[in-house]
């Protein structure tokens, strides 16, 4: 299922993060902030157990997280939001999976993995900025369903209608949370409006 976050920090946030005039620092911080607000968002239904704590005047009832989460920045662009999802989450494990998009098919091919043997979590966080054509995610997803990750979800900022409609046909299990849903792909695959290629943006490198 989809969901584009309607909150108010994050369409202001995102206005900035489109804007041809933010530089690469800026752009980093904007998508470390924006993978916060989305993180909160994507795990309201984590599970929990009871907790008592000591406080200075008694004690409380609380809870811990019972789930262990695992995050897969998809290289390179996926790297900027790690930080901000391990805010959030500290305990989190951290892997990483190398795919690019090959300009003249469009295909993903993979160039690098680094997942453990088994799987060590109950729940796989998918980090990549643009659902563009989702040939990307739709790879990864099958990579770690491979794997034996019983329960994905996906975090990104833009998603395309195209890459939206491929992931809901390809993986319907896998929850899908973005800043912004924008209105099509152009004809070489890239996001309009978007915010162009969200790789170059971040390392300065477009």
């Amino acid at each position: 299922m989809l969901y584009a976050s309607s909150h108010p920090l994050v369409r202001h946030k995102m206005s900035l993060l489109r804007s041809v005039s933010t530089e690469p620092k800026k752009f980093r911080e904007l998508v470390r902030e924006l993978a916060m607000l989305l993180c909160y968002e994507a795990t309201l239904d984590l599970d929990l157990v009871p907790d008592t704590v000591a406080t200075p005047m008694g004690t409380a009832e609380g809870a811990q997280l019972r789930t262990k989460i695992g995050l897969i920045p998809v290289l390179r662009a996926g790297l900027g939001m790690v930080d901000g999802v391990l805010e959030m989450i500290p305990t989190a494990q951290v892997w990483h999976i190398g795919l690019y998009r090959d300009e003249r098919t469009l295909h993903p091919v993979e160039y690098y993995n680094k997942l453990p043997t088994e799987p060590t979590v109950q729940l796989s966080l998918v980090l990549d900025p643009m659902l563009a054509t989702g040939g990307s995610a739709e790879a990864t997803i099958d990579i770690l369903k491979r794997w034996g990750s019983v329960r994905i979800k996906y975090l990104g900022l833009i998603a395309a209608p195209e890459g939206v409609e491929r992931l809901a046909r390809s993986h319907p299990d896998v929850d899908v949370h973005v800043a912004a849903l924008d209105e099509r792909l152009n004809d070489v695959g890239y996001i309009v409006p978007g915010l162009g290629d969200a790789g170059d943006r971040q390392f300065g490198t477009g």
